[in-house]
């Protein structure tokens, strides 16, 4: 009987009757809403529940890249570089080597621990946007203190997702870097945005000027106790170093500060003159954004101040050593931008894993007798560090500080205080 909860059956094979019981009938129930107007686009439709595609990244070569966006809103226009590090995504944001690019990560998962004071490498975001596959709906980490995308419009900063990260890093492997415009921008058409990728160029352009600080000041924090790693090879003595800052990570001076140094940073046009007056142990040129060629007046500045003092450059310094050398510096095809690039030290064999951001290098064939490559990356063989003893300086193309990682180069920083070390002795 229907609805019944259990039937008596009668089986042949059994002498007594049994009751199979069945299970109760399942209720559905369907409950039906109406639509509040409120809820009626301009297009006559009920809005989404979730976010659509309301930007859009447009390249050089054509090709549109519809998206979400989070942060900030408008249209800005940069050069579209990708970026291979799993983590670190905060100090990818504040490093100021990144002026000027949009920077995509190919992790596709990011935002997922927030941001946190901590982390920062300098005063501000200096990127011009960023790129990524998805945005992680929370955050999880004892750290965190705000969310990437709140953290990104307090500093009007564009950001887009769900876009396909992957098919553009392999079209910037294939053609190079490229210039982009984004945009969330809905009156602009497309030919207007792609106008503007094609007109706006990167190369030429002094953008150290604006990343670097405006007036001499004292940095004397070290790397919090919890956090250092290495205390092999510290100096008893303290060294003045005067660090000019082309864009300068604060964790290359907490480096510093942590292997015995006193640091005096001073601004990238900082005179020459004035730097030697201060009587420095040595002098450190770091790294920044964009083209070395770009910067004329900054390969005076070290002209006048290698063999003087012994010098450190990172990044942007080692391509202004090699300049000033009298050395080449050429445009790479998509650059360096990750914390995973492996680099071979010439002088004992060893290889290590290293963080990179820079789409120049030097032209090792281009560089004077008694100049020594010390390092290589193993990925090109592009050159990777210089050395020329008799001029008492040293450099590297990478980040041998690198936050949060990696940390196998951050020896030479031990080696840096040998070089002052050595003078010193002389004296």
């Amino acid at each position: 009987m229907e609805g019944a909860i259990g039937v008596a059956t009668h089986l042949p094979s059994c002498s007594k009757p049994q009751i199979i019981y069945s299970p109760p009938a399942r209720i559905l129930t369907v409950k039906c809403h109406s639509i509040s107007l409120s809820n009626i686009s301009s297009t006559g439709l009920p809005e989404r529940p979730w976010k659509v595609a309301d930007a859009r990244l447009v390249l050089e070569d054509g090709s549109i890249w519809r998206a979400k966006s989070f942060g900030a809103s408008g249209t800005q226009v940069g050069e579209v570089v990708f970026n291979t590090s799993l983590t670190g995504y905060q100090e990818i944001l504040t490093d100021p080597s990144y002026a000027g690019q949009f920077v995509l990560m190919t992790n596709p998962h990011i935002g997922n621990t927030g941001v946190n004071f901590d982390d920062e490498e300098s005063r501000q975001c200096f990127l011009a946007g960023l790129v990524i596959r998805s945005l992680s709906i929370s955050t999880s980490n004892w750290r965190c203190t705000q969310t990437l995308g709140d953290y990104l419009a307090e500093r009007n900063i564009m950001g887009i997702y769900d876009v396909d990260t992957r098919a553009i890093t392999r079209r910037l492997r294939q053609d190079g870097s490229l210039i982009g415009v984004l945009s969330t921008d809905e009156s602009k058409t497309d030919e207007e945005l792609i106008k503007t990728s094609r007109t706006w160029n990167i190369v030429g352009m002094d953008l150290i000027s604006g990343v670097s600080c405006e007036a001499p000041y004292e940095w004397v924090d070290r790397t919090n106790s919890g956090w250092d790693f290495n205390f092999s090879g510290r100096n008893e003595e303290t060294f003045l170093v005067v660090a000019y800052d082309f864009g300068i990570k604060q964790n290359i001076l907490r480096r510093l500060v942590s292997y015995g140094c006193k640091i005096t940073v001073v601004p990238s046009t900082w005179p020459a003159s004035e730097t030697l007056k201060m009587k420095p142990d040595g002098v450190l040129f770091s790294n920044g954004p964009g083209d070395p060629s770009a910067v004329p007046y900054a390969v005076e500045t070290v002209k006048k101040i290698i063999g003087k003092v012994p010098v450190f450059g990172i990044c942007m310094g080692h391509q202004l050593l090699g300049q000033a050398l009298g050395g080449k510096t050429f445009k790479m095809k998509f650059g360096h931008h990750g914390g995973n690039h492996p680099v071979r030290n010439l002088r004992n064999g060893r290889v290590e894993i290293s963080a990179q951001n820079h789409n120049y290098a030097v032209d090792p064939n281009s560089l004077p007798e008694g100049a020594e490559v010390t390092h290589v990356n193993l990925n090109d063989g592009s050159c990777a560090g210089l050395a020329f003893s008799q001029l008492k300086l040293m450099s590297l193309q990478y980040h041998p500080e690198a936050s949060p990682g990696p940390h196998d180069s951050d020896p030479v920083f031990g080696e840096f205080m040998q070089l002052m070390k050595q003078e010193q002795q002389k004296a």
